[in-house]
């Protein structure tokens, strides 16, 4: 997700390692920096610290293609924004009235309501981090309403 927008989706079967991972920022991220005519040296990248996130093969793509990697406490789960995207994703597929026949259906649906989505939710979950981190360093890293 951007600032402009959620950007390009993509459907990942079976398990993600590293190698997938840098697959997925060498195609569907930055066609979506180019969609949205986004500076690489004007972003600032926000993941996790999972293991595929922190791999020698990620740090390695994100220096040679000069992207800004935000740095993560170790346990803040409360400051994902894209935690709350799929909340509001999960809460616009509660909307179909007939269940998906099977994942093929279910990424059909997956797929609508992912562009569906404003860039107006993208930039409030954003905007909200500054009051994330604030209630992070106040809870000292334990729980947050976030």
């Amino acid at each position: 997700m951007t600032s402009k927008g959620v950007g390009y989706s993509c459907r990942i079967d079976g398990r993600m390692d590293s190698q997938l991972y840098t697959r997925i920022l060498g195609d569907e991220f930055m066609d979506t920096l180019k969609y949205y005519k986004l500076q690489k040296d004007r972003i600032i990248f926000q993941q996790d610290n999972d293991e595929k996130h922190t791999s020698k093969i990620a740090k390695k793509w994100f220096e040679d293609n000069g992207i800004h990697v935000l740095d993560w406490p170790s346990q803040s789960p409360d400051l994902n924004p894209i935690e709350h995207l799929w909340v509001h994703l999960k809460r616009q597929l509660s909307t179909y009235d007939i269940e998906p026949n099977d994942i093929h259906d279910l990424w059909d649906h997956i797929v609508v309501q992912w562009d569906k989505i404003p860039a107006d939710v993208c930039v409030d979950l954003i905007s909200s981090m500054p009051k994330r981190v604030k209630c992070v360093i106040k809870a000292k890293g334990g729980y947050t309403k976030y």
